[in-house]
């Protein structure tokens, strides 16, 4: 098995967006759950939550550029061996939550509980298994909804030579890259919605593959920018494209308008050294960051059996439950993802790197070679 990839020479540990995974993922989480508060309002910010994919996508291209160009570009890429590190980071854990779903509709159904019909969609198992049911394969949502995102995500790292051989020839003109990608991404989700009747950003398992391509693209572009320097008044400038953002989803703007400001805080947060981002850059921060793909992936199963245990206990028929258990449950999600953490997805990571190491291993007849563990902050979620 080839080797993981060495990253250039610039910080591969980026405190400030590790942090930032989990704000996002709350960001989806609090979108998903607000359905079961017992209150009569959204707020606007709540329900444009589903943009937390957005910068998750925007934030996957910025990082895999920061891991992997570099060597791209120096022919040290080996796209085997950045496949087996994707897969090692995504799959154990889909594996994990796909099969959590069914145990739980199988359960329930078995006691006679009414479940979402399209939870248990036999037909669509195959597409998920293979992480193409974002490619318009599956026709339906199934199964771990959340997921679609991780198939969309798959797409880009197949097709990731493609992006790095554009922004490596846009390397020189960084700014030029960057406000390209943000012309493409504003075009694309203006033809979309014109054609489709919808938002490209509301699309999961019929288009998910297409609406990360203009923020995969988006983030790479953002990393050439960064790349040849970072920003000045690095933190002013994330309170503002952190202000623009949330007010621009507060106001129901347009949704280019979001993702646009997302990308530039991501690329003013890797401005930031570790030294002065302050609490993002904490232990607990970071910590929260690092179980972000859990928290994402746990939360649709965590929601199934939370809820439903909740409603049964306060007689909620609804399941629109009190304050207090709302919270619980909540809270109760970040608990859930960080055992999954620490039982499936750290360790199976590990052991699928490992069996690629023991694999390589008798191949190098005793050379030495430079090897990398991805740091944390080297994944979308």
């Amino acid at each position: 098995m080839t080797p993981v990839q060495t990253p250039n020479p610039m910080p591969a540990d980026l405190r400030p967006l590790t942090a930032l995974r989990f704000m996002a993922a709350l960001w989806v989480a609090l979108y998903t759950f607000w359905p079961n508060l017992d209150v009569g309002f959204v707020p606007n910010l709540t329900a444009k939550g589903y943009l937390g994919v957005e910068l998750f996508f925007v934030l996957s291209g910025f990082i895999l550029s920061h891991v992997y160009l570099q060597a791209f570009a120096e022919k040290r890429f080996s796209y085997r061996g950045f496949l087996w590190a994707r897969i090692a980071r995504i799959y154990p854990l889909h594996l994990f939550t796909l099969f959590g779903v069914m145990a739980l509709g199988l359960a329930a159904t078995f006691v006679g509980m009414q479940i979402d019909s399209g939870i248990l969609s036999w037909k669509t198992l195959p597409a998920h298994l293979l992480m193409v049911h974002a490619w318009g394969f599956a026709g339906e949502a199934g199964w771990n909804h959340p997921s679609w995102s991780i198939s969309a995500e798959w797409f880009a790292y197949l097709t990731f030579p493609l992006f790095a051989t554009l922004a490596w020839s846009l390397r020189k003109r960084p700014w030029l890259a960057a406000g390209a990608a943000a012309l493409f991404l504003a075009g694309l989700y203006a033809g979309f919605e014109r054609v489709a009747g919808f938002p490209l950003t509301e699309a999961t398992f019929r288009w998910g593959a297409l609406r990360i391509v203009p923020c995969f693209a988006y983030g790479c572009a953002l990393y050439l920018v960064y790349r040849r320097a970072p920003l000045p008044r690095a933190g002013l400038l994330a309170l503002a494209a952190a202000a623009v953002m949330i007010a621009a989803a507060s106001i129901f703007a347009w949704d280019a308008v979001t993702v646009l400001a997302a990308g530039l805080l991501i690329l003013a947060l890797a401005s930031v050294p570790n030294e002065r981002a302050g609490l993002l850059a904490s232990r607990p921060a970071v910590y929260l960051g690092e179980i972000s793909y859990s928290v994402y992936m746990v939360c649709a199963p965590w929601q199934i059996l939370a809820v439903n245990l909740a409603a049964r206990a306060t007689g909620a028929e609804d399941k629109r439950l009190q304050l207090f258990v709302w919270l619980g449950i909540v809270l109760g999600l970040i608990a859930a993802a960080a055992v999954t953490y620490h039982l499936v997805e750290r360790p199976a990571r590990k052991a699928l790197r490992g069996w690629a190491e023991r694999r390589r291993a008798p191949v190098d007849h005793g050379t030495k070679q430079s090897e990398t563990v991805l740091q944390p902050s080297d994944t979308i979620v």
